[in-house]
């Protein structure tokens, strides 16, 4: 009975081997170089034979295959889990440099035929000249005169870093991928420190890369092949035409060399001696020749560089009075998002708007920032009657096309209803309503009672008494601050009918408590939110004020309005100083003295401007 188990147990084991789904795949380098030997590997997950390989035409065929088998078996919480691995490798070598497929290989697996994958092999050059010397020789001079050798002694030739830009000629606005790229051979790295200085990227905004794990590969350059292995990687925004000059960067690498000292015994001998040393890597400066966008901007262009689509939509174009629409426009595309404006819609006179909700959905990559801005506005109608919502425009400088381009929305005509339990005194005519509560006339009594209008004979004339200035005080006090509160009631519903009024009175309160929010995100050392709301405050200060809507505005006329106001051209300067400062260091790299700097300054500016009685 036994022995009966133990078969049963090895044919379940063999059945759930052959039931597994069959894995036949080839491995290869990615990279080789012609003249030194490769294996290319054919593996598959269940017994097979019948190997049939393909020709290797652009490769010569030094040996092979060499078959080898692994299997296990574990049980975990009583689960059984088995592998098994069958592996041919063959010895190749590349005859010429170029791109080479190699084709799939077949081999029968319980009978059946099962395909592997194709493998595709870069061959790079051999060296056009070999390495005048390597790291141990370059240090066998100064490891004979101190046990500590310098990675200074290492050769440039075989280590060095690269500063590499996707284009040197560019548009503003334009992007363009900088990668920093550590270039080796003949040179063991044991690692790479924090020790960098990168540049300050002045004259640019710019978007890091996700850095993962630093993996390398073969590259032929100048006549030689490197292991090469990216170091950083940053998209750049050119914010000004002309030529802008990139500094120098520098990394640090600790090397690994053998030292040529007296042998001590035979395993000093037998594994060598090394030691760690550190060379300081400078990768050279770069200049970037960048050309200054086309005369003829759209009237609502706000600096949008690359290629986009726009798609609007609205909740419902029909609605009661105090009832919410909401229009959403999404901008799709790449180019430099981030910096992308958003559009104002001009709402009629009997729409009550609030602030638009904008959410950012950007993918970062080599090729730039792409994705979608998401912009939706709420507005609620407090009149009944048909509206039209102008058509919304935006306009972006084409890269690909060199043009400008507009975008735009369709004009939206929204039919408002009243609302229910909602009169007018007008018919359907806009009309603002006071509400005070009232309350019905309550009966105290239901007794008459006749007053005696003759006065006794022994009575005495009346006079005035204080009991009677008292009743009267009593009923024309109430009466007088009625009076008053009806007026300050009416006032305050004639100046909320006037929304620019209201904006321009609300101005200062609002840029204050943006400023709020801006000081604690200095506080938090938050750099993204500090400047977005210092930005924000500046320019909403500046549309309220202005009585501007915010898309329209710019730096050209606020300036010319300010001076039509009176201001003074060092006040007028502040403010182009300010929108600048906020609008460039959003993005660019920035200290904390800066951030506390800017934010001393848009205060002092907007406390100018309230002295100066816009």
């Amino acid at each position: 009975m036994k022995r009966l188990a133990s078969i049963f147990i090895l044919v379940g084991i063999a059945l759930s081997a052959y039931a597994d789904e069959v894995v036949f795949r080839a491995q290869a380098p990615a990279q080789v170089i012609v003249g030194r030997p490769f294996q290319l590997t054919y593996s598959v997950n269940q017994r097979s034979r019948d190997l049939r390989a393909p020709e290797f035409t652009d490769f010569d065929y030094l040996a092979g295959p060499y078959t080898s088998t692994s299997s296990s078996t574990s049980f975990v919480n009583g689960h059984r889990t088995s592998t098994f691995e069958q592996t041919y490798t063959y010895t190749l070598m590349a005859q010429k440099a170029g791109t080479f497929t190699i084709a799939p290989a077949t081999i029968k697996v319980d009978g059946e035929s099962v395909q592997s994958n194709g493998v595709r092999i870069t061959v790079l050059p051999e060296d056009e000249q070999p390495a005048q010397s390597t790291p141990n020789n370059q240090n066998t001079q100064s490891a004979q005169s101190s046990q500590s050798p310098q990675g200074s002694n290492v050769s440039s030739e075989n280590i060095f870093v690269r500063t590499i830009a996707s284009k040197t000629r560019v548009h503003e606005q334009e992007a363009l991928l900088v990668t920093y790229k550590l270039y080796f051979a003949n040179v063991d790295v044991a690692q790479l420190t924090n020790n960098t200085k990168l540049p300050e990227f002045t004259g640019f905004l710019k978007q890091d890369l996700e850095q993962g794990e630093i993996q390398t590969q073969l590259e032929h350059y100048n006549g030689r092949n490197y292991q090469t292995a990216v170091l950083y990687r940053t998209i750049l925004y050119p914010q000004h035409s002309g030529d802008i000059t990139i500094d120098p960067a520098k990394f640090e690498a600790v090397l690994r060399v053998q030292t040529q000292q007296r042998v001590r015994s035979i395993f000093d001998d037998f594994f060598g001696s090394y030691t760690n040393v550190t060379k300081m890597l400078t990768a050279p400066g770069v200049t970037i020749h960048v050309a200054a966008l086309p005369s003829g901007k759209p009237a609502g262009f706000s600096g949008g560089v690359g290629k986009f689509t726009m798609t609007p939509s609205i909740s419902q174009t029909e609605l009661q009075t105090n009832d919410a629409v909401t229009i959403k426009i999404d901008i799709s595309g790449a180019g430099n998002m981030k910096l992308i404006k958003t559009p104002a819609i001009d709402w009629p006179e009997g729409f009550e708007p609030y602030d638009p909700k904008v959410t950012n959905n950007f993918n970062t990559t080599t090729a730039g920032v792409s994705g979608t801005k998401s912009i939706e506005y709420l507005a609620i109608p407090r009149s009944p009657g048909d509206y039209t919502i102008p058509a919304v425009t935006f306009s972006y400088f084409d890269i690909e096309d060199k043009a400008y381009r507009t975008l735009s929305t369709p004009e939206y005509t929204i039919h408002v209803k009243r609302g229910a339990g909602e009169a007018s005194a007008t018919g359907d005519q806009p009309t603002v309503v006071s509400y005070t509560h009232k309350e019905d006339i309550k009966q105290l009594g239901t007794d008459i009672r006749y007053i005696d209008t003759k006065a006794p004979k022994s009575a005495k004339p009346s006079v005035f008494s204080i009991q009677d200035s008292v009743i009267w005080l009593f009923y024309a006090v109430p009466s007088l601050i009625a009076l008053i509160l009806l007026i300050v009631l009416r006032k305050q519903i004639k100046e909320n009918a006037d929304i620019t009024r209201v904006r321009y009175k609300r101005a200062n309160k609002v840029a204050q408590k943006r400023l709020k929010a801006a000081a604690a995100a200095l506080k938090a050392n938050d750099s993204n939110a500090f400047y977005a709301a210092i930005e924000q405050a500046a320019w909403t200060y500046l549309s309220d004020r202005l009585s501007i809507p915010t898309a329209d505005l710019n730096k050209e006329n606020i300036a010319a309005l300010l001076a039509q106001k009176g201001v003074s051209e060092a006040l007028i300067k502040d403010v182009k100083d300010v929108l600048s400062t906020a609008e460039f260091a959003r993005y660019a790299p920035s200290t904390d003295h800066a951030m506390d700097d800017l934010y001393k300054a848009t205060t002092n500016l907007i406390n100018n401007l309230e002295e100066e009685k816009l």
